[in-house]
């Protein structure tokens, strides 16, 4: 059989076991193979304010009149906060029942925010920014302003216009499909990269902190996630969780970037026939502020550094902690290793230095092989999850894949 006609997972999956094999045995390759990896994200992340703007907007100058979508987008954000505040109390029993202690040893660079106000005036200002500089710096709360605020204008435009606005978000769309395509390819050079660089070996010394976060990780997306898609919909919510995690994780588990899979999920969206006019809001603001996997790692580094210095954490602080982790994490960006520079926030809540507070996100970015995977796997699948969820209300309906 021709590996080319396999389905895009499996030909992932063979590009992960040919990265690993060829990193691990040929690591003078890890560079010309990483610039693979490096292209694909670029693409991704070149074409996505791009298709988020014109989707958005072309969904917004084009829906009816009905405003039941507009009901079902708030709805979708709602389960997103839910979603964030509930990854951080998984975080917060995990950590007490499996504490940990780091060593902190080497400072880390950086510029981290020093107040919960720092990064809501930051979510703010992207919200105005210039929509030419949103397009250029991938700001996508800037792209999504603007599309909504052009779509309500452009609903008072001709018919005409409209058919051509939605013509140039086709267009768009189809070259996000020719670069998935790509995905194989691009996840090989990033897998041979990463195992040729890094290895298991820096890991072993913070693997129990590592397991730590992708167990709070899993518990969310195998546990907690189901759950609340159950309440929400009254049914078996398993399969499209499962699918979710298949062709949503596994792309965002080595991109390592919400922003750059946002075409993936806008892609399996439609594929699980979720209507557009929800998906194209829900999908681009959720990269942005549903940031499940985020809280995990705020509040778990933070609770191993008060334990490591003897700090006694109440239940009041523990609970103000999820809130705190949970504001920090709507403010991470939808890049590599984006919540680790948040951190000392919440280790301000108890009293943390921020040089002490920077040497856990050095040990952080130890870890962030496999943290920041897991995390972005976690955040971008729930994306998808929690829309097909909100699409789902009602009677029942059979997913356009199935």
């Amino acid at each position: 059989m021709n590996p080319l006609k396999w389905g895009l997972v499996p030909q992932i999956l063979i590009g992960v076991l040919l990265g690993a094999v060829c990193g691990a045995l040929l690591p003078g390759l890890a560079q010309p193979l990483g610039l693979l990896g490096r292209l694909f994200v670029g693409m991704l992340k070149a074409v996505a304010p791009l298709l988020v703007m014109l989707l958005v907007m072309s969904a917004i100058a084009n829906k009816h009149e009905s405003g039941a979508d507009g009901r079902k987008s708030l709805l979708t954000l709602m389960l997103y906060l839910v979603g964030t505040v509930s990854a951080a109390v998984v975080a917060v029993v995990m950590s007490q029942l499996f504490p940990q202690e780091i060593a902190l040893t080497d400072v880390a660079e950086g510029s981290p925010p020093v107040a919960v106000t720092a990064v809501l005036s930051d979510v703010l200002f992207k919200l105005i920014d210039n929509p030419v500089n949103a397009l250029l710096s991938g700001n996508f709360l800037g792209c999504l302003t603007w599309a909504i605020l052009l779509g309500l204008s452009f609903r008072k435009a001709s018919a005409v216009f409209k058919d051509n606005l939605q013509t140039l978000a086709d267009g768009v769309s189809d070259i996000v499909r020719y670069v998935i395509r790509l995905a194989p390819l691009g996840i090989f050079g990033l897998v041979c990269f990463t195992v040729a660089t890094t290895g298991l070996e820096a890991l072993a010394g913070y693997a129990s902190l590592a397991a730590l976060l992708v167990g709070c990780m899993l518990v969310v997306a195998l546990l907690v996630n189901p759950l609340i898609v159950f309440l929400v919909i009254r049914r078996n919510p398993y399969p499209v969780v499962f699918q979710c995690l298949e062709e949503s994780g596994i792309t965002a588990f080595f991109t390592r970037s919400s922003a750059a899979n946002i075409p993936v999920n806008l892609n399996l969206a439609k594929k699980l026939g979720i209507s557009e006019e929800l998906y194209s809001v829900t999908i681009p603001v959720g990269a942005t502020v549903n940031m499940a996997g985020a809280a995990i790692t705020i509040t778990v580094l933070t609770l191993a550094a008060a334990n490591t210095l003897g700090i006694e954490v109440s239940t009041t602080t523990a609970l103000l902690l999820c809130v705190i982790a949970a504001l920090s994490a709507c403010g991470a960006s939808g890049v590599p290793s984006g919540s680790l520079l948040l951190v000392p926030l919440a280790c301000s809540l108890f009293g943390i230095s921020v040089d002490i507070a920077m040497q856990v996100v050095a040990v952080g970015f130890v870890i962030s092989v496999i943290q920041d995977s897991a995390e972005t796997a976690l955040n971008s699948s729930t994306d998808v999850v929690y829309t097909y969820a909100v699409d789902r209300i009602g009677p029942e309906r059979t997913p356009a894949g199935d």
